[in-house]
């Protein structure tokens, strides 16, 4: 969303608001020590599950995207393939070299300007990135790691110009409690004989 702001007498100012939801992939085993084969680890079961309640939760909270972006490893594409299943969301996810563990906050602000023109957006990635984009969008580049972004957390970010707000940071097992809670409201009522 664009919004303009304009002083008597001034030139417009641009601010950009949209909301930034950063979700680290979901459990994918250990770690490799060959990092070419790490970087086609993927989900294990208990990822697939949560990767699956986290978009449960998403939808339960009417939550629409206009872009997934993930980065380009194995556990992240599918972390963000399942969540979009779960949301509905019909657009390709987008593979965003920037989010590669070890990506920049340089990297990532980069990326949130090149979609800039949307109003929601879903960031799928790694730590200690995740953690770090996150800390850095709230408190500035001196940020110490004050939230962590467990794997499977997801947390929403309300960016307004250069202003941010954390509005809320979901562990794995609040997700699981929210889409558990939403399918027992969401099932038909049964009469007992």
């Amino acid at each position: 969303m664009l919004l303009q702001l304009v002083a008597h007498g001034s030139k417009p100012t641009t601010i950009v608001a949209m909301d930034i939801y950063l979700l680290r992939h979901a459990s994918a085993g250990d770690a490799r020590l060959n990092p070419a084969k790490d970087d086609e680890r993927p989900l294990d079961k208990l990822g697939i599950e949560q990767s699956h309640n986290v978009g449960r939760a998403l939808a339960a909270m009417n939550v629409s995207l206009d872009a997934i972006l993930s980065s380009p490893l194995l556990r992240a594409q599918q972390t963000a393939k399942i969540v979009a299943e779960e949301i509905g969301h019909k657009e390709k996810i987008v593979t965003e070299p920037g989010l590669h563990p070890g990506g920049s906050f340089e990297q990532f602000q980069n990326i949130l300007g090149r979609y800039s023109n949307k109003d929601a957006i879903l960031v799928v990635g790694h730590n200690p990135s995740m953690t770090e984009f996150l800390n850095k969008l709230l408190i500035g580049e001196n940020a110490p790691e004050a939230i962590e972004v467990k794997k499977a957390a997801i947390a929403k970010v309300e960016k307004n110009g250069s202003e941010a707000v954390l509005k809320w940071c979901l562990p794995p097992k609040v997700l699981r409690a929210i889409q558990q809670d939403s399918a027992k409201s969401s099932r038909p009522k049964t009469v007992s004989k």
